[in-house]
């Protein structure tokens, strides 16, 4: 590798607004983020899923008209 080109990299702590704390390497020094991997709804199992099925009933009632004038 080239000498001087490079950003110089640290030894950071991640702190999140959940109060997890983790340490990484960054060109920064120091890291506050709202949410992580601990807190995120999909990492911790929480996350609502959208029933798409009420959907896929409306579409097929609005065109099934169509499918008896076949």
């Amino acid at each position: 590798m080239k000498e001087g080109i490079h950003p110089v990299r640290y030894k950071t702590m991640v702190k999140c607004a959940c109060g997890n704390e983790f340490e990484t390497s960054s060109t920064m020094k120091d890291i506050n983020v709202e949410i992580c991997s601990a807190c995120h709804p999909f990492f911790t199992g929480k996350q609502k899923l959208v029933d798409s099925a009420g959907r896929v009933e409306r579409f097929r009632r609005k065109y099934a008209k169509f499918e008896e004038a076949k």
